[in-house]
């Protein structure tokens, strides 16, 4: 009895693209704030893309399995422009028009949770893009990448999104973004010595706070609020003063500084509204206030779900019984282990002819 062989790809395509913690400045990378100033930080866990490309034979030419849903499905978005499975991934499958002449197999997967406000939609396309650009004879620096994927959110699928994350995907490493004009933006990559780099990795922790944060009424009604508020309101401008203070307490080694401006930075989320400061993060910073933690973020936006970011002092020991009584005051509450990334976006591909 012959048994059914699967086709062997003429390529595989791998990419990587780290996710985005510590945002200070985050609001002022949006379309109303106009410009802004953000720092941020790429850490790994990784958003993956694997390409398995053959040649196109006719009929279901592009498979894509999202992993963590356990989700196989067939797209043509180019035929139709239509995305009923996961619109961020058949959008950009779209944007970046496959050689009519090939075939995918596309597979998508990420250790991150869906929802984190740690920006892993983010890395998710900008891994999917860079995969993608590798089919085609050019190549798209990681700023092309950044603004692709930030397009494919807010001008193919109308979402509300800044460009930090997208920029940090693209870059990783620690970043002082000044967007001069939205979404028009300067990237400087702060390099630190070995050993402020290794200590700002063993003092930070990302705390999930075990829902996924989705967009709600409050943020709706902080935007309008801001919009009407004009680019230069004091909100705004107590936003952008966290992200020049973060990159010079880095420049100096002074963690307790980068940690001033952390709760800086939520004090003026905050301050926009209180309930983008949920009852969940409130309980996270008392615990870490009461282990002597510099500095916290309550990451992205804001509001119910999502993550923090955590900065400790100089005791290991400390951050440890931190974590562990984080972990003990609600079972849905969940350290999820980082380390700094040094390289955003990779891609590379191994021939298997």
């Amino acid at each position: 009895m012959e048994t059914h062989k699967e086709p062997k790809p003429l390529r595989i395509i791998n990419s990587v693209a780290p996710i985005r913690i510590c945002d200070n400045g985050g609001w002022t990378d949006t379309w109303f704030a106009g410009h802004g100033t953000i720092f941020n930080i790429g850490v790994y866990p990784y958003a993956e893309a694997q390409l398995k490309v053959f040649p196109n034979l006719g009929q279901d030419r592009i498979e894509i399995f999202a992993e963590n849903y356990g989700e196989r499905f067939i797209t043509n978005p180019q035929k139709d422009h239509l995305y009923p499975h996961h619109p961020l991934l058949e959008a950009a499958v779209d944007y970046m028009r496959v050689p009519q002449n090939m075939a995918l197999q596309v597979n998508i997967f990420s250790e991150a949770p869906a929802g984190a406000s740690t920006g892993t939609s983010a890395a998710v396309t900008v891994a999917l893009i860079g995969a993608l650009d590798c089919l085609t004879p050019g190549r798209m620096t990681p700023h092309e990448v950044a603004l692709a994927a930030q397009y494919i959110e807010t001008k193919m699928l109308n979402q509300q999104c800044g460009i930090q994350d997208q920029i940090c995907s693209a870059y990783g490493g620690i970043n002082y973004i000044e967007m001069y004009q939205y979404p028009y933006a300067s990237v400087s990559q702060i390099q630190v010595p070995n050993s402020t780099w290794w200590e700002l990795e063993r003092r930070l922790s990302l705390i999930y706070l075990g829902k996924s944060h989705s967009s709600s009424k409050v943020h709706e009604m902080v935007i309008r609020d801001l919009e009407n508020a004009g680019p230069d309101c004091p909100q705004l401008r107590d936003l952008r003063l966290s992200a020049p203070k973060s990159r010079d307490a880095i420049y100096m080694g002074d963690f307790k500084a980068l940690g001033q401006a952390m709760a800086e930075n939520t004090a003026a989320q905050e301050r926009l509204h209180p309930d983008l400061i949920s009852p969940d993060a409130q309980k996270i910073i008392a615990i870490a206030r009461a282990h002597g933690a510099l500095g916290w973020k309550v990451n992205g936006a804001g509001g119910q779900g999502g993550s923090l970011t955590l900065l400790s002092d100089e005791n290991s020991s400390s951050k440890r019984a931190m974590i562990r009584e984080i972990e003990q005051e609600n079972s849905d509450f969940q350290n999820i282990p980082i380390y700094l990334s040094r390289y955003g976006l990779r891609t590379w591909e191994y021939n298997l002819e």
